[in-house]
């Protein structure tokens, strides 16, 4: 059965930082690409950052310099490092694997992160 489980959101004040964890479980860590998405009420899932199974990152560019997506395979947990919070990065985090042809897509229940002006 495969699980992942968010940590680490709460609310900061605009400036600061908070760093999100995503354990795994039920999937073969190493292999898999993972993302980071957030959703702000109203509006769509969006995808922030992607780390391949090999270590390159991707980020959304209204995140690009200010937000860091990395991984421990040993612990088969995924972060993402938010440094220099905006109210407009206001969201649900969600954590998934990237899907492929072999192995479906699944999501975490997701962690609030909230940034007051």
């Amino acid at each position: 059965q495969v699980q992942l489980v968010e940590s680490g959101g709460g609310l900061v004040q605009a400036g600061g930082s908070l760093r999100l964890s995503c354990a795994a479980s039920g999937i073969t860590f190493g292999l898999q690409a993972m993302r980071w998405y957030r959703q702000a009420p109203g509006k769509q899932r969006d995808v922030v950052a992607t780390i391949t199974s090999d270590g390159s990152t991707y980020y959304a560019d209204s995140v690009k310099g200010r937000f860091t997506i990395s991984r421990d395979n040993a612990k088969n947990t995924v972060y993402l490092q938010m440094n220099s919070l905006k109210p407009e990065d206001t969201a649900v985090y969600y954590c998934s694997n990237v899907a492929t042809t072999a192995f479906g897509r699944y999501w975490g229940q997701g962690t609030q992160v909230t940034v007051s002006s």
